[in-house]
């Protein structure tokens, strides 16, 4: 009998976030699975506890602090590298599933951690296609998503009423997006901050940017000018229209 592959979201940042499914499912995992970004980590492979990329998993270490006990189980290493090359990603990814269900043939349950809500650009979604398109059983348990934890640090309503709202990846072209009514949500805005400071002192929205929600070093920033132009990865910004 094959096992279950279970994409956990852990929420943005602040650990008291992660919810009790969550922690229900990786409690229960056989196998916990967390995606590599360095460009050096090429091949799927089982990480030690005091490995450098496990220390650098935002996902891992938000676990830790509730889940103490996941230090007691194995983790997989997957390479999802921050490239564009669509023939290149594939690769990587096909290799990353055959990996999992391997794992999965043994009937193990797997946990793979990402940031966030696994629904929303997360690269577990990747993996999640490619088992269920094998036959084998693959479930997203939901995270709270990071707009709505910065949201909750603005203290602030994100929409109301008829107002719509609008995600945007903002490591692509944005321009477009921005002319849309009701909120704009800019994800992951970090590499693209100096273009968009420069198209938002021209819209004169009203707009916020949190930087590392919930995590160490949050920064809320609510005028352009004073956002730096190297801003963490974890970089989120809300624009509303007529506010």
């Amino acid at each position: 009998m094959s096992g279950i592959l279970y994409g956990t979201g852990v929420g943005p940042g602040e650990s008291g976030l992660l919810t009790l499914k969550a922690v229900r499912i990786i409690q229960a995992s056989d196998l916990i699975v967390v995606p590599v970004s360095a460009e050096d980590f090429r091949r799927p492979c089982l990480l030690e506890e005091e490995s450098i990329h496990l220390k650098r998993c935002k996902a891992y270490q938000i676990v830790r602090e509730e889940v103490p006990k996941i230090r007691e189980k194995p983790v997989l290493g997957l390479p999802m590298p921050m490239r564009k090359e669509k023939e290149a990603l594939k690769k990587i990814h096909d290799e990353g599933a055959k990996q999992v269900e391997a794992y999965l043939n043994q009937g193990k349950q797997i946990a793979f951690l990402t940031i966030g809500d696994p629904s929303v650009y997360s690269t577990y979604l990747y993996i999640h296609r490619r088992v269920l398109r094998d036959g084998y059983e693959a479930r997203i348990i939901p995270g709270v998503p990071s707009f709505c934890a910065a949201a909750a640090a603005l203290n602030r309503g994100l929409a109301e009423n008829r107002e719509e709202i609008h995600i945007l990846p903002a490591s692509y072209g944005i321009e477009e997006g921005l002319t849309l009514p009701g909120t704009k949500i800019l994800m992951k805005a970090g590499k693209k901050m100096p273009v968009i400071k420069d198209m938002l002192r021209e819209s004169g929205e009203w707009f916020a940017m949190v930087e590392n929600c919930g995590m160490e070093g949050e920064r809320i920033y609510e005028n352009p000018d004073d956002v730096p132009d190297h801003s963490s990865y974890y970089s989120l910004i809300v624009i509303k229209e007529g506010s």
